[in-house]
């Protein structure tokens, strides 16, 4: 092979490295990327006109996440979850398909669910229990 054959192809190979490089650094990882779903077991699920929350339970954590009954629809959502003796947790904004997911440790406390799609929404009372 030709000395200008070997530095064409190695000219190449630095000019491919360099871009996938550069898209890595510039793509968002999977663990950096939010989570769209809950771990654990799902406990309860709660219908309302305008959505359904997902309630999920591992290891003394409870996840809870808002579904939209209309993806693809920006609307203002929430999901909240408080364990007994603390403070809620909450995730609301403009979303176009859920809210959330939040996790509480909640250990084997009760706990309260709330949930938000426009007018429609959802409370529970102590939970879990």
């Amino acid at each position: 092979m030709h000395r200008s054959a070997v530095r064409r192809w190695m000219a190449l190979g630095t000019a491919a490295l360099t871009t996938s490089a550069l898209l890595a650094l510039a793509t968002p990882t999977a663990h950096a990327a939010a989570p769209t779903r809950c771990q654990g077991r799902e406990v309860k699920t709660l219908d309302f006109s305008t959505g359904v929350t997902h309630v999920h339970r591992q290891n003394g954590y409870v996840c809870a996440l808002t579904v939209s009954r209309r993806p693809g629809v920006r609307a203002a959502m929430s999901v909240g979850v408080q364990a007994r003796g603390g403070r809620p947790v909450t995730d609301r904004g403009s979303y176009r398909y859920h809210a959330g997911p939040i996790t509480v440790h909640a250990g084997h406390r009760c706990v309260k669910i709330t949930g938000t799609v426009g007018a429609g929404s959802v409370r529970t009372g102590w939970i879990l229990c």
